[in-house]
């Protein structure tokens, strides 16, 4: 079992979310705890971490093995998730 770490930029999004996609997309992330590389993750390329798509939403994190850690860094609709800020 891993340990999630949420940022603080991803919960901000999180909650700007409506309620029935905020849901959708909580169970994903808890879902993240039990198994960090479940079908449809896809490996970032540019940049370090993973990709998991729920809807329209894309949940952007990283996987530490050794700490058993999963690390939420952005969760934003697609066309919005991989731009650089």
């Amino acid at each position: 079992m891993y340990r999630l770490e949420i940022s603080q930029a991803a919960h901000r999004q999180v909650h700007k979310l409506p309620s029935e996609t905020r849901e959708r997309i909580n169970q994903a992330i808890a879902r993240l705890a039990e198994e960090p590389r479940p079908s449809g993750t896809k490996k970032l390329t540019g940049r370090e971490g993973y990709r998991i798509r729920t809807g329209d939403y894309r949940i952007l994190y990283q996987i530490d093995d050794n700490s058993k850690v999963v690390i939420i860094y952005r969760v934003m609709a697609r066309g919005d998730v991989y731009r650089l800020r």
